[in-house]
């Protein structure tokens, strides 16, 4: 089982696997062309009121975490099949912020691993 979290301003390799952008919004600047997306599953970003209220301040980190976990609770069916085939192949969790620690990408695997690791899948 693979997930893995990484910048989509970064260059693509063949180790990234399965990539899924999970921003709500085009990142700027990239040309769609130019993603080398497997899929932009915009249903797994945050709620848009969300992630205007964290804004990336890393001082709501905390918070935003649970606050979105809250609302991936009650989707299931938008994260499970990246369960699935990370269960299989890597999957590597695409996002556009400046951050690369306080993102919901990041926040999207810690509950992701979780999840897995509640469930005896790691």
């Amino acid at each position: 089982m693979s997930i893995a979290v990484k910048r989509i301003y970064e260059p693509a390799t063949n180790s990234d696997g399965y990539r899924v952008l999970v921003d709500r919004i085009w990142p700027r600047g990239l040309k769609k062309e130019d993603a080398a997306l497997d899929i932009w599953a915009k249903e797994l970003a945050p709620s848009t009121a969300l992630r205007k209220w964290f804004g990336h301040d890393p001082a709501c980190w905390e918070a935003f975490r649970h606050r979105y976990a809250t609302e991936l609770d009650k989707h299931k069916s938008f994260w499970q099949p990246l369960i699935t085939r990370a269960e299989r192949h890597r999957v590597t969790l695409l996002f556009g912020a400046k951050d690369e620690e306080h993102n919901q990408a990041v926040a999207l695997k810690m509950y992701l691993d979780n999840w897995m690791k509640a469930n005896g899948l790691r």
